[in-house]
């Protein structure tokens, strides 16, 4: 169930700032799960000015801090994984490429779509099959599964052998555009959104004063098993994590029970692998500053980065923050900007908002 709060607000961004065109870039750079150094490097350049310090770490992640108010030190980590499912290549076939999928890649939405090869050096290509005129009836009813499918770049057998090899990366190539009534659709929305949150977030608490050290996380690797927010909650020991992800937006043939409405807020995650009193502060943070959101009720794993933060060393009070989206995991994803708006501005209230007192987060027993 989902329960959408009523308050309706807007949030009038600093002039000469553009959300489309941040996430625009973000969109349209690549970062296949397991090479994410474009977009990481494209990430870096925003948060560096944002945070005291920033640093790699031996898995990939960026880590950006920032210095509180308060001498206790305390650590929330907020983390938005920057790796997009994509594709790598398993075997060099005459002038054609065969290909595996990075993460939960639909087959289905595959064909035609163009992809850009990252081998020796980035060459653009296209996924094909064999065409209908070619299938007997039968096939043509079937849904097209990996082995129909083949990566055309246009070249010789021996000059595709010169320039790729089996294990380069390929992603989907396809611009960022905006819809209708503030909406915004591209690749690999799963997860920038959240990334354009983090910064946004972070933009507003530059005029402000937050007594909690800030361990921004961009992580790797989510979409292939929560990797990077794992190693990095292991070694920051945060008191606090908030995840940031994306989450599904009420279309045609999406359950009732398992999507949101758009244009409505953020989601806040409601379930085992969240803390209930993180998420009360949520809450009241978002009622008081009159940002709408909505509940969304996760009963078990919730697919993001906030399951890998909670269970780290002797356990972490973890929240989940997520934008909804349509059409996740594929080329096409859709989002409201102005649920990103919504979603950095309860970030970073909450952030201010933190107690210095942490018995305060202390589940009670009776």
């Amino acid at each position: 169930m989902r329960v959408a709060c009523r308050i309706v607000t807007s949030y009038c961004r600093p002039p000469g700032t553009d959300i489309f065109s941040l996430l625009q870039e973000l969109s349209e750079t690549p970062g296949v799960s397991g090479q994410e150094e474009r977009i990481r490097a494209a990430v870096s350049g925003h948060l560096a000015p944002l945070v005291d310090a920033l640093r790699v770490d031996a898995l990939g992640n960026l880590i950006g801090s920032k210095r509180g108010a308060s001498p206790a030190h305390n650590r929330v980590m907020l983390a938005a994984h920057m790796d997009e499912i994509g594709l790598i290549v398993t075997r060099l076939e005459r002038s054609f490429l065969r290909f595996a999928p990075v993460g939960g890649v639909d087959m289905g939405t595959l064909p035609a779509q163009e992809v850009t090869v990252h081998g020796s050096s980035d060459l653009p290509g296209l996924i094909a099959s064999r065409p209908p005129h070619v299938l007997s009836a039968e096939e043509r009813q079937k849904p097209f599964a990996q082995a129909d499918l083949f990566i055309d770049v246009g070249l010789t057998a021996a000059e595709l052998a010169e320039s790729v090899a089996v294990g380069d990366f390929v992603s989907i190539r396809r611009p960022a555009s905006r819809l209708g009534k503030g909406q915004a659709s591209g690749k690999a929305l799963d997860n920038r959104v959240s990334i354009v949150v983090l910064l946004e977030a972070l933009r507003i608490l530059q005029s402000r004063t937050h007594a909690w050290d800030i361990y921004a996380v961009v992580t790797v690797q989510e979409e292939i098993g929560l990797r990077g927010a794992t190693t990095a909650s292991f070694q920051i020991a945060p008191a606090v994590g908030i995840a940031l992800d994306v989450t599904f937006a009420e279309q045609p043939g999406a359950p009732a029970e398992e999507s949101l409405p758009m244009d409505s807020g953020p989601a806040i995650g409601l379930g085992p692998n969240l803390h209930p009193k993180l998420r009360a502060l949520l809450v009241s943070t978002a009622e008081r500053h009159e940002i709408p959101f909505t509940s969304e009720v996760l009963p078990g794993h919730s697919g993001a980065d906030a399951w890998a933060m909670q269970v780290s060393r002797s356990g972490i009070p973890t929240a989940l923050l997520s934008v909804p989206i349509r059409n996740m995991h594929t080329p096409a994803e859709s989002v409201v900007l102005q649920d990103i708006e919504r979603a950095a501005r309860l970030l970073a209230e909450a952030i201010s908002d933190l107690p210095d007192d942490l018995s305060v987060l202390a589940l009670d027993d009776h």
